[in-house]
């Protein structure tokens, strides 16, 4: 049976021009992204079309509120809305605009629809998905994305009801059991918010290298080493979740053989090792397809400005061999 997927990425508020970037399509070409079919970008549209730019809609929001702002506050949430790809398979495209409706209104009865700035539907990627993107201010206007989204048990709260609103209309959609009660070692949301944030800074660097020039050539070439010594470390430290969850997933297929081995009716326990494997698969191959375009695009940094880098910084020489990586350089 097909499920419902309901997904949030905090963020300071400092990747905003690029996510905005990304999700209104402003850009001639998506390299971190080859899954974006350009020709198809047409077919994207809005529940929700922000006004102005994201940094605006969320920087007016929160001086309208005149709440207290720290230096390391969420300032904005980027959920992603989507279903298990069998779901939208046949539907016509009305009927795949009528689930993202319902989950804007789910969302909007929920984090109050005034927050919400954008919700754009993706439709030029291999599954449809839509970006919602709120402030996260309380009814009391105050800045506090903890209070809203909460800690692990409320990440529960918020599936569940995520399920039962959009079951009422999709009947097909299936809840799994909550993490919590099964106690199942799940990929930890942080790490997908730690993809999202790399990806948006690697997309800010490659824009400061592609504005070098001879005018700007030593400022900008020290704003990116900058840049590159700050965010290659935490690519490692990335690479290193990833590893973790790789071998997560062996162990589930480990367990699926050993079920089948046995002799006695276990067909039940079977399917639903196999269901937990597949989406661990799937959540697996997302992230590891956004390491590898972080490495790809750290291949594609010119020799001598990598090489000054590791001079310069030891971190980045022990980075990289601790990882064992074979950069061609």
């Amino acid at each position: 049976m097909p499920y419902g997927i309901l997904r949030f990425a905090k963020m300071k508020g400092g990747p905003a021009k690029s996510l905005e970037a990304h999700h209104e399509r402003k850009k001639e070409k998506y390299a971190s992204n080859p899954d974006i079919d350009i020709s198809r970008s047409n077919q994207n549209y809005h529940i929700i079309a922000p006004q102005k730019s994201y940094y605006y809609e969320i920087q007016s929001r929160i001086e309208k509120a005149q709440c207290k702002v720290r230096k390391d506050s969420i300032k904005f949430v980027d959920t992603i809305v989507t279903a298990s790809p069998e779901f939208f398979k046949s539907r016509p495209p009305e009927e795949v605009k009528d689930y993202f409706r319902r989950a804007v209104d789910f969302l909007a009865a929920e984090v109050g629809r005034r927050n919400i700035f954008s919700a754009v539907v993706h439709m030029d990627e291999r599954t449809p998905h839509m970006h919602l993107c709120f402030v996260p201010l309380t009814p009391d206007n105050r800045l506090s994305a903890k209070e809203i989204i909460g800690n692990r048990v409320k990440l529960t709260a918020w599936q569940d009801k995520f399920h039962g609103y959009m079951s009422q209309q999709y009947p097909e959609l299936e809840r799994g059991e909550p993490a919590v009660e099964t106690k199942r070692k799940h990929i930890p949301v942080r790490l997908f918010k730690q993809a999202t944030t790399l990806t948006a800074q690697m997309e800010q660097i490659k824009e400061t290298m592609n504005d070098m020039s001879a005018f700007n050539l030593s400022r900008k070439r020290e704003t990116v080493m900058k840049q590159l010594a700050e965010w290659i470390p935490k690519v490692g430290s990335f690479e290193k979740w990833i590893k973790q969850v790789e071998k997560g997933n062996q162990d589930l297929k480990d367990s699926i053989a050993a079920l089948k081995d046995e002799k006695q009716n276990l067909e039940k326990r079977v399917v639903y090792q196999q269901k937990k494997t597949e989406n661990a698969v799937r959540d697996y191959n997302n992230l590891a397809g956004d390491y590898s375009d972080m490495m790809e695009f750290i291949n594609s940094i010119p020799k001598d400005l990598y090489e000054d880098l590791v001079k310069r910084y030891q971190e980045l020489q022990e980075v990289t061999q601790d990882l064992d990586w074979d950069l061609s350089l």
